[in-house]
């Protein structure tokens, strides 16, 4: 395992809802942050909630989500998942974006559509539901890579 590489999970509420403009916008400044810090991960963004997964050196980590934590644009972070990893899951990724619309048809039972069971204080549910998140994401973006730097 290497010393210091570290990842955390948070979530927030947008002060303000983001449209496609302010995403991009915000997307293109991560990366280049991210580069310059190596930093990994990914951002979901639904219904004014954003969640995202950092990875990287633990002091680089942890500077980004204490910019995060004092940026006007966020409120309400809360840090769901922080510890030391083995590798990163994002490697490849300076931050990682899937949008997530309105589905066409009805989500099969057990479908997430928000991050509000995050909230519940549950860690076991979260750490499985971040993994599953993950997994997902990872699988989905090699299927199909959009959106993804």
């Amino acid at each position: 395992m290497t010393a210091d590489l570290f990842s955390l999970t948070y979530s927030s509420t947008a002060a303000v809802p983001f449209d496609d403009d302010a995403l991009a916008q915000l997307l293109e400044a991560s990366r280049v942050s991210n580069v310059a810090t190596d930093l990994s991960g990914l951002l979901l963004y639904r219904k004014g909630r954003f969640l995202q997964v950092l990875e990287g050196p633990e002091p680089a980590v942890r500077d980004a989500i204490d910019r995060i934590g004092n940026d006007p644009r966020h409120r309400d972070v809360r840090i769901l998942v922080a510890e030391p990893i083995e590798k990163r899951r994002f490697a490849d990724w300076t931050m990682g974006y899937e949008p997530i619309g309105a589905a066409a048809t009805p989500p099969p039972a057990g479908f997430r559509d928000s991050f509000d069971d995050l909230d519940s204080g549950d860690e076991t549910l979260t750490a499985r539901a971040l993994g599953e998140l993950a997994l997902w994401f990872r699988v989905r973006s090699v299927a199909a890579p959009r959106r993804v730097a």
